[in-house]
């Protein structure tokens, strides 16, 4: 059972530091009942988590599952700082009022994967306001200024005359500290995240807290193009709050390849069952989009229900395997004739006319099923069902 444990803990790890403190924390529960704790800190810069955050939770599901508490950290003192971490200039300092609320958005999705009674949620403003200027001088005399420009960001920063600001500098200091006062056992985040992670270890050993953190660091996970990491900002994410055809359409979409990728990071099921139906597809039992709607149906369930899951899947098969439109989409009146480009946009389903026509061009637009080729085309009094690619439905009625 320990060596199950352990399989499960390192399952698509990119690093681990200390493993044999977490294989003695793991060992103790077995033998003793007796439990530890696992950190992992959320600046809540954003109101909406990805998938992509959502594999630092996988993580920290599975250390339940086998004897640990989380403590999961709000980061809203440090947040309003803004994690230096890959960036190229300082970033804006967010609004306290602006980071109590994405703060609150938080707590109300960890809670689809994580188990409450297993679970601290705790803020990190809470001790470091606590901490005060003698508090804060004297964790900055921990760590000196050359130490810390060997971080790769503030290195490259530095060498190409790039401002950093003083408080960038307190950041991985500030975010070491909390595991000095939640003396934490271990700490999980990404690989990008390596310097702060550290960090954590040195200052339990700088406070003589009696313990060092082992540091475990999730891979950063692919958005829908298989290429570059899941963003908002890049448009190639699955938010933990999309609706569940959504939701569900945008797991369908991504690659044959990549699904294994989302399977070990997201899936709850076991490598060796995931082991198993990689076996089967290579055999040519099973085809590879019915284990892609497998894993679909699985994450949507996750953050919505068995329920929801199972009828997007049903209209998702409706929609496109039968070539039918959606029952339910959302419905507009303009006035009009109205340009095409123009319709687009105002019903949600481009960002901008020029994007509408570049879909025009590429073939993805219809009109009641009709491919429309003309970017130029007006729409005069009526009512149309408008899609922009597979996913992308409107009804809009055109009046005088």
């Amino acid at each position: 059972m320990i060596n199950e444990a352990l399989r499960e803990i390192r399952r698509g790890t990119a690093e681990i530091i200390d493993d044999e403190r977490i294989v003695a924390l793991v060992k103790n529960y077995f033998e003793k009942g007796e439990t530890y704790t696992v950190k992992a800190g959320f600046d809540p810069t954003a109101p909406d988590l990805h998938l992509g955050h959502t594999v630092l939770l996988q993580k920290l599901a599975i250390f339940q599952k086998y004897g640990a508490r989380v403590q999961f950290l709000i980061g809203d003192f440090t947040a309003q700082i803004g994690d230096p971490t890959g960036k190229s200039e300082t970033r804006k300092k967010l609004l306290p009022a602006q980071v109590q609320e994405n703060a609150q958005t938080y707590k109300n999705q960890v809670f689809k994967i994580l188990d409450p009674e297993k679970t601290t949620v705790v803020f990190n403003a809470d001790w470091l306001n606590a901490l005060g200027a003698a508090g804060m001088l004297e964790l900055t005399t921990t760590y000196n200024v050359a130490r810390m420009l060997e971080r790769d960001d503030f290195d490259k920063r530095h060498k190409a005359g790039i401002s950093i600001s003083i408080s960038e500098f307190l950041y991985p200091l500030l975010q070491g500290y909390d595991s000095v006062h939640l003396r934490s056992d271990i700490e999980i985040g990404g690989t990008d995240q390596k310097f702060n992670l550290l960090m954590g270890r040195h200052l339990q050993r700088v406070y003589e807290t009696g313990k060092e953190q082992a540091v475990l660091m999730m891979p950063i996970l692919e958005g829908l193009d298989g290429v570059q990491k899941m963003s908002k900002s890049l448009g190639n994410y699955i938010a933990v709050a999309d609706a569940p055809g959504d939701m569900y359409g945008k797991v369908l979409s991504i690659s044959d390849t990549l699904m294994w990728r989302y399977y070990e990071l997201l899936s709850s099921k076991t490598l060796d069952e995931i082991d198993t139906l990689k076996k089967g597809v290579e055999e040519g039992t099973l085809h590879p989009k019915k284990v892609k709607e497998a894993l679909a149906i699985e994450i949507t369930a996750r953050f919505h229900s068995s329920d929801a899951a199972e009828a997007a899947h049903a209209e998702f098969e409706r929609v496109h395997a039968q070539s039918e439109i959606p029952s339910d989409m959302e419905e507009f009146t303009v006035s009009g004739p109205l340009w095409i480009a123009k319709a687009l946009v105002d019903c949600g389903l481009s960002p901008s006319t020029s994007q509408a026509r570049r879909e025009i061009k590429q073939g993805s637009v219809k009109i009641d099923q009709n491919k429309l080729s003309d970017e130029q085309y007006q729409l005069e009094e009526g009512e149309y069902v408008l899609q922009v690619g597979k996913r992308k439905f409107a009804r809009l009625k055109v009046i005088k």
